[in-house]
């Protein structure tokens, strides 16, 4: 006598040929919901005024790299103390700026960028070099592992550049084209 056949549900292969749809099923499902979820922010409203500024960016570099400057930053942070003193250097007379603003960018989260104020405490009489102090808005997570990307600014020109990961207690800033 033969044994009975085992019902389909009691046997393997079945099972193993549903494995392959039922993963593509699961992996739609976790699709759709991060489409639904995430917001993705591709397309900007203003993508127009966006490119302007960024010219205008541009035309700051090209200044500051006719004017051959070179910026040495020396900044604090959480133990430290939260202070940023800048020496600026010039090959032609620097535009007379009272003040500057520096800027530590975040490579990943926009929110924990970092922003200082600097007020002009000395100059030279023949305009090529100066001297900013200033205070980090907020010092916290200064001194983390990341490689920060730097903008100091003035009104008619910007330097900007990045630095490594632990640099950012003493670093250089040179205009290049």
């Amino acid at each position: 006598m033969h044994a009975a056949p085992l019902p389909w549900y009691r046997q393997r292969w079945p099972w193993l040929l549903m494995i392959p749809p039922l993963a593509a099923v699961i992996g739609g499902i976790a699709t759709i919901v991060l489409a639904v979820r995430s917001n993705d922010g591709v397309v900007a409203a203003d993508y127009y005024k966006r490119g302007l500024a960024i010219n205008a960016e541009l035309s700051r570099s090209e200044r500051a790299a006719d004017l051959g400057l070179v910026a040495e930053v020396q900044a604090g942070g959480e133990s430290a103390g939260d202070s940023v003193h800048v020496r600026l250097r010039a090959e032609r007379a620097l535009p007379a700026e009272p003040v500057l603003r520096i800027r530590l960018v975040h490579p990943g989260r926009s929110g924990a960028d970092r922003v200082a104020q600097l007020a002009r405490v000395t100059a030279d009489p023949d305009g090529r070099s100066a001297e900013y102090r200033g205070a980090w808005e907020d010092a916290t997570e200064l001194h983390a592992p990341v490689a920060w990307r730097v903008l100091l600014e003035g009104k008619e020109w910007r330097l900007d550049g990045g630095i490594a990961p632990g640099e950012v207690r003493a670093f250089r800033l040179v205009a290049s084209r």
